[in-house]
């Protein structure tokens, strides 16, 4: 201990400690208290007490208890630690790395330690420092598993997943049934869509804990993109049957309903969206009730905008059926997509808000337009309704830009790149790919891909890729133009983007390149897209090939123009 005792103390603390660790805390916390009855100034009363506190959840008190106990003898090397420890609890990070720190300059080989303050710095996001901080505990206890997954947590987090395997595999050589290492390593494995190897391990850690939710919906996850579509539903449908309230299980459960064409329940549970962390908008927290589709007795509906412009693209489509209710309607988009939405549809008021728009008093009920297709689309008769066009280039924008790219060929669009981190790898195709496309003749290509136009002209000039880029045109920026250009196309192929929604939505032919497991909206084994009347989708037979879906596209092409040939 960090004092001297007098030999009545000595034994009673070695008596509280003995019941300390074996759990009978009732005991232990009497002896304490005891002793401070004797001393009220024994600090290692008082930092043991704050530790019994700290075990039931009692941070506040624990924090008081060790405060008092650093007063008191400020060389108490566990007092720090410990008092680190609660506040790393409370998510005080910066408390707790200061505490780390300092308990480490009274004991640098502390390696429980330089363990806590990786964990702290990894939390902060300062993964280089986490590491070294993992590394130093290694170098003086070289045999913790739970060191070597959290240096593998480090890694793999920066990306280095390679790195990662490798200390989630010593970690499983010290510790054969650590269930978090083999979890760790599904996910680092599922990185580098080493997808079945994924499945093997997220599988040894549920035979280890079978009642691991998160592991069964990752599970899930990879059985979902390696196309086992039923096999993912019932992984997912274990993990809420652990735990129901796991909003990420339930959303991939609904968007699984929905890829399957079972509508009615997909879109009921497509609401646990806004309680997902990931999702991409905010739940706008407004006093007016959630609309029913009811006819309003009075005032205006407001319909807001989420996720990305593609989406609000998709679901415009129900907003000719929103004002068959009879309601006067408020919609609230994108900025970029205010022009083209304003002519499409004007009986309604378009907006651009933002999530911090306030709506008046004439406002009295609202939704998100996200939830319109639980309104109207519960069956896969009630696309019948969709109408095509519902979205309406500037005409005169449309006829110039067509008119300057006209040449005597057939005009087609292609957009071949997406920037989304989540799926964009599975989503994006290089455009050396197209090269038997472009050896077609009769056909100018026209770039409708989003982008910086010197790296664009780059790209295609080292693919050898004849693609007029328009220079004038930023697809990003100004949509409303972007849209004109599209309407002037003969034909539009593109991978999964807004690119597919916008073409959609204005009724230009549109043929669609998917990724073996497609996005829920797309549906399974369609060629066509009840979303989108005039678009034809061509998925990969097999994860990865894109050359079979060229050469559908090719053929199709050649078939549909003998001039190709």
């Amino acid at each position: 201990m960090s004092q001297d005792h007098p030999p009545s103390i000595q034994k009673m603390l070695a008596d509280g400690l003995q019941h300390h660790r074996a759990g009978r805390l009732t005991e232990a916390e009497r002896i304490y208290r005891q002793i401070l009855t004797m001393n009220p100034r024994h600090a290692d009363s008082l930092h043991l007490l704050g530790m019994i506190a700290y075990e039931a959840g009692e941070f506040e008190t624990a924090a008081d208890l060790i405060r008092k106990a650093i007063s008191i003898n400020q060389q108490g090397t566990s007092y720090f630690s410990n008092l680190g420890n609660v506040f790393y609890a409370q998510g005080k990070l910066d408390e707790a790395k200061a505490l780390y720190k300092h308990a480490l300059l009274l004991k640098p080989d502390m390696a429980e330690v330089h363990v806590n303050l990786g964990n702290v710095l990894q939390a902060q996001g300062d993964l280089s420092e986490s590491i070294q901080c993992y590394e130093r505990a290694l170098a003086l206890k070289p045999d913790n598993a739970e060191t070597h997954n959290n240096l593998g947590n480090a890694r793999q987090t920066l990306g280095q997943i390679a790195e990662a395997i490798a200390c989630y595999e010593q970690a499983l050589r010290l510790k054969p049934e650590y269930v978090e290492a083999f979890y760790n390593l599904g996910n680092a494995y599922r990185e580098m869509d080493n997808l079945d190897e994924s499945v093997a391990s997220y599988r040894q850690a549920l035979f280890i804990k079978p009642g691991y939710a998160e592991a069964h919906y990752n599970l899930g996850n990879v059985l979902r993109a390696q196309g086992k579509v039923d096999q993912a539903l019932i992984e997912y449908e274990r993990a809420l049957e652990i735990r129901p309230d796991y909003a990420q299980a339930a959303f991939g459960h609904a968007l699984l309903q929905l890829l399957q064409g079972s509508f009615m329940a997909g879109w009921q549970n497509f609401e646990w969206r806004w309680r997902t962390a990931d999702h991409d908008t905010p739940r706008r927290t407004y006093s007016q009730p959630l609309w029913r589709g009811e006819q309003l007795q009075s005032g205006s509906l407001l319909l807001w905008g989420e996720q990305g412009v593609g989406d609000e693209i998709q679901f415009a489509g129900l907003i000719p059926e929103a004002l068959q209710t009879g309601n006067r309607i408020v919609l609230d988009c994108d900025a970029r997509l205010r022009p083209l939405f304003a002519r499409s549809f004007p009986e309604v008021e378009v907006i651009s808000g933002g999530p911090g728009f306030q709506p008046g008093p004439e406002i009295v009920s609202q939704m998100p337009t996200g939830s319109l297709p639980g309104l109207f689309r519960r069956t896969d008769s009630a696309f019948a309704a969709t109408t095509a066009p519902y979205l309406f280039a500037d005409p005169q924008e449309r006829n110039r830009l067509r008119a300057g790219y006209a040449d005597g060929r057939r005009l087609m669009g292609l957009a071949w790149h997406t920037n989304n981190l989540k799926t964009g790898r599975f989503r994006a195709i290089e455009l050396t790919k197209f090269a038997p496309l472009f050896k077609l003749p009769g056909i100018r290509w026209v770039s409708l891909q989003y982008g910086d136009h010197g790296a664009l002209a780059k790209d295609a000039v080292a693919a050898g890729a004849p693609i007029l880029i328009d220079r004038t045109v930023d697809q990003l920026a100004d949509i409303d133009l972007f849209a004109a250009q599209v309407a002037a196309m003969d034909l539009v192929i593109t991978i999964d983007n807004s690119t597919a929604h916008l073409a959609g939505a204005l009724g230009i032919p549109v043929w669609v390149l998917l990724p073996f497991a497609p996005d829920w909206r797309w549906l399974l084994d369609r060629q066509d897209s009840p979303w989108y009347p005039a678009m034809r989708l061509f998925p990969q037979p097999e994860a990865g090939d894109w050359a079979s879906v060229i050469e559908s596209v090719r053929k199709a092409l050649v078939s549909q123009n003998s001039s190709f040939r």
